[in-house]
């Protein structure tokens, strides 16, 4: 397979020191990550490029409320892998105030990752650099990775794979490269993407028509569900209420999280338009899509 790259690498076998150009010496990986997928490709890919630099890297882990409180600021030593899921073809809206207000680069390095569920990153990366320089942040790669989509068992079933894991150390190893010879402030990575960023994709159902399912929360089945709470420890809104799992008195994303944590399968949705939405997306984007890396 051909994969979408640009990142340049110099002749001859990659080498690396124990030190870098711009004199990095702590590693984060940043993540949103309802359903795994996003935790799993950036954590993998930090401690890839942590390995080849001599570095450990560190887990900054936003996904639930509890931890998106106070302003995280980082220092032009560091380098920061941050992740977050597509939805909608960008930033998820609820996270996008979090991302644009709670973080502050100071000259920190920066490496924007997304993750979509097989149809389409869109404008998510190139919104995610967009912040982070906006932030402070100094953007040297980016990439699009692929994973099971949050709302189907089939879309991107099993990824990221271990194809994908294969092109990611690929990709560790280009970033661990260029951040080994950096030897001034480079400019804002070149992405894919509408700049300025575009609206938010719209939903389609199968007859082609929008699918307007804002206000659809997950339905428990009584008499499946045992009441362990595990559902309203995953919400990454805390939208569950504690008392009752079975009501979502809060804002719902359709993450999944909740569903796929549950131990009985005692969660799902029913509302028409977004099951019309999935059988869309089951429909018409099956095929494989592939890995985007940008440096």
């Amino acid at each position: 397979r051909v994969f979408p790259l640009s990142c340049g690498i110099r002749a001859g076998r990659l080498f690396f020191m124990g030190h870098t150009g711009m004199n990095v010496n702590r590693i984060y990986a940043a993540f949103f990550s309802p359903a795994g997928s996003t935790q799993k490709v950036i954590t993998e890919l930090a401690e890839s490029v942590g390995r080849k630099l001599g570095l450990p890297a560190e887990r900054l882990d936003y996904t639930l409320p509890s931890a998106r409180q106070g302003i995280r600021a980082f220092q032009e030593t560091d380098l920061v892998l941050f992740g977050t899921p597509v939805y909608a073809g960008r930033i998820p809206n609820k996270l996008l105030p979090f991302v644009q207000n709670h973080f502050v680069g100071n000259g920190a390095l920066a490496v924007p990752v997304v993750v979509f569920g097989n149809r389409n990153f869109d404008n998510g990366l190139i919104e995610l650099r967009n912040e982070l320089e906006n932030n402070g942040f100094h953007t040297i790669a980016g990439a699009g990775f692929v994973a099971r989509h949050a709302f189907s068992a089939l879309l991107a079933a099993g990824r990221p794979d271990a194809a994908d894991m294969a092109i990611l150390a690929g990709f560790a190893d280009k970033i661990a490269e260029k951040v080994s010879n950096l030897e001034e402030i480079p400019a804002p990575v070149a992405v894919r993407g509408d700049d300025p960023v575009g609206p938010y994709y719209t939903p389609l159902g199968l007859d082609g028509s929008p699918a307007v399912f804002l206000k659809a929360k997950p339905k428990t089945d009584a008499e499946t569900c045992n009441g362990c709470g595990i559902c309203v420890k995953v919400c990454p809104m805390g939208s569950i209420s504690p008392e009752n799992p079975s009501e979502v008195p809060g804002i719902c994303i359709k993450c999944h999280a909740c569903i796929r944590a549950c131990p009985t399968g005692a969660k799902h949705f029913d509302d028409p338009a977004f099951l019309s939405h999935r059988a869309m997306l089951e429909r018409d984007y099956m095929r494989r899509a592939e890995p985007e890396l940008f440096c």
